[in-house]
């Protein structure tokens, strides 16, 4: 059994490593040597199912997005939607990879590609990492965003203009370009007894190291800057509806409210399983464990799973915004309606719609202020 590969970037399990020792050739630090294959039953069934369904899902559904978002119409969009097209074109290039992780999962992990078989391996698993900073980042940028229109909104005039919003995007982009280079270097097409696999090369307490930073990176700090950015808007909207004690303040409330709670467990859910068996196999690895058989299977498939569950955010998302903007979903109305050559009976209903109601995924129900199209 070859060693199997995941579409992720930072470990893997050879439970056929024995097949390539000789007889006086040390094991590996936690390799047990009498562990037989473990993989979990029919993976090569469902996860090719799964990968191409996240794969349509997604490139349909952040298509749409950046279709809908990206749609000039006669008022200026929203400065959070910058944010939101950055993100739905992050998600919807690291869809693309999933054909070829689908490929191998239903061939047992073998990375058959021919002669570009190492070089979509390396590039595939760079995606993958530039999408995994990018998305977070970009989820911490639109938390801090509402943050400053809602706590913050008369002092963060240059914070929240159009050009800073773009320096902020493209330092993104360019950061998380750079922390992806590592699943570059490190991962490669290696040759098994039952043929290629796209594996990443973590025997190095430098790379374990790395692979716990990014943890840090990409979860703990920017979860808690959410929470924090999120905690104190509820806490400003509960303060500020009571004392405005108008039935429109309070449903823009409840809305809000329904908005944060969405976006908060969405990303938690997608995101947690995997950081956590991912901390735990790397700690595994750096404290020489001696791990049992069903230790690493648990392991192994643990992570397999988690991993799916994290990826499929990023077809989660487009459901997100059409079921709980309105503004979006105007958005999407008008843009089909052109499409079906009726823009001049929109034009009385793009000019009399309510604007209101969908500013609070935008300024989350705050009074007065600036306009909703610059939210």
């Amino acid at each position: 059994m070859a060693a199997y590969s995941y579409p992720q970037y930072d470990y893997y399990y050879n439970y056929s490593y024995t097949d390539n020792l000789t007889e006086d050739e040390p094991l590996p630090f936690n390799f047990t040597l009498d562990c037989p294959g473990s993989s979990l039953q029919g993976s090569n069934v469902f996860l090719p199912l799964l990968y191409y369904l996240i794969f349509f899902t997604g490139f349909l559904g952040n298509l749409f997005v950046i279709s809908v978002v990206g749609s000039k119409g006669r008022r200026r969009g929203r400065l959070v939607d910058t944010f939101v097209v950055n993100l739905a074109l992050a998600d919807l290039v690291f869809v693309l990879t999933l054909p070829l992780w689908a490929i191998s999962a239903g061939q047992n992990g073998n990375w058959d590609f021919g002669v570009i078989g190492n070089l979509l391996c390396k590039l595939s698993s760079y995606i993958i990492a530039v999408n995994r900073f990018s998305n977070i980042f970009f989820l911490t940028c639109m938390s801090f965003d509402r943050y400053l229109a809602v706590v913050r909104q008369m002092d963060s005039r240059y914070l929240r203009s159009s050009g800073c919003i773009r320096l902020t995007c493209v330092a993104v982009w360019m950061s998380s370009l750079v922390l992806g280079i590592p699943s570059w270097m490190y991962r490669s097409v290696q040759q098994f007894s039952d043929g290629p696999s796209c594996v990443e090369d973590n025997s190095s307490d430098f790379f374990l190291g790395l692979s716990l930073t990014t943890a840090l990176l990409t979860f703990i700090f920017p979860v808690s800057i959410i929470m924090i950015c999120y905690g104190t808007i509820i806490q400003h909207l509960n303060k500020h509806c009571a004392s405005a004690a108008n039935p429109r303040a309070e449903a823009r409330r409840r809305h809000s409210l329904k908005m944060v709670f969405s976006i908060i467990v969405v990303f938690v859910v997608s995101w947690l399983p995997y950081n956590v068996f991912k901390v735990i196999i790397v700690l595994s690895q750096l404290t020489t464990a001696d791990l049992s058989c069903d230790a690493q299977a648990w392991q192994r498939n643990g992570l397999l799973v988690s991993c799916c569950l994290a990826f499929l955010n990023s077809c989660v998302n487009p459901a997100i915004y059409f079921f709980l903007d309105h503004h979006f979903r105007q958005r999407a109305l008008i843009l089909y309606s052109r499409c079906r050559g009726k823009t001049k009976s929109l034009q009385s209903y793009n000019s009399s719609a309510s604007f209101t109601n969908a500013g609070t995924t935008e300024s989350f129900g705050t009074t007065g202020g600036r306009s909703q199209d610059q939210e």
